[in-house]
């Protein structure tokens, strides 16, 4: 999991430190795209909020707790069932059209893994809604990319994940791996949108 570690820090990082360019600074500054914003942070904060519900809902084991820091010695099973990781960027740079592409791909693979697992769950309702606000965060996100001007549409790729998950308790495990992942990287979209949230320049200056 040492992955979802390290995009979690050059997320949390490149939001504080970096600047953006003129012409993104320029565009974050558009009321249309921080309607899409502030819309997309209530989503995350939605998403965040239903991830402990959804947890306790459709994983029942002991040793599978949503706020367990151990999540290390399920590493090999995780390898074992095809589990993948958040995407993880590697650049020093930090331009608008990254961040949001990785937002956006990193909310796809956790849509495709909660459709992967949902029909083997025995409660699926938190997920299912679960799934939903996460698709709708996602398409918030695509259409601030097509604001950006300097985006360039990548080749469609699949939603869907394919997990090896031959008995019950490899479900739970890989329930649980989602939920923990998924609640890591809201946080880190939290963060990146909140420096991006023009409101919040304006209430510190009030």
């Amino acid at each position: 999991m040492h992955v979802l570690i390290v995009f979690a820090c050059f997320m949390a990082s490149a939001a504080r430190s970096a600047p953006l360019r003129e012409s993104a600074s320029a565009l974050v500054e558009d009321p249309q795209f921080q309607e899409i914003l502030q819309r997309s942070r209530s989503l995350t904060h939605k998403i965040l909020d239903s991830i402990a519900d959804t947890h306790s809902s459709c994983v029942h084991t002991e040793t599978l707790k949503l706020d367990s820091s151990d999540i290390g010695r399920f590493s090999t099973m995780a390898t074992n069932i095809g589990f993948p990781p958040a995407p993880v960027v590697v650049s020093e740079n930090f331009t608008l059209e990254t961040v949001l592409r990785v937002m956006h791909d990193g909310l796809q693979l956790h849509q495709g893994l909660l459709s992967s697992i949902g029909p083997r769950l025995a409660e699926k309702d938190k997920v299912v809604a679960l799934m939903s606000d996460v698709r709708d965060l996602k398409n918030q996100i695509a259409k601030m990319q097509k604001m950006n001007q300097s985006h360039t549409a990548a080749p469609p790729t699949s939603g869907s994940v394919e997990l090896r998950l031959p008995g019950e308790f490899e479900v739970k495990v890989a329930a649980h791996l989602t939920l923990v992942q998924l609640q890591a990287f809201s946080r880190d979209v939290e963060r990146c949108l909140r420096s991006l949230d023009r409101s919040a320049d304006d209430d510190n200056q009030s």
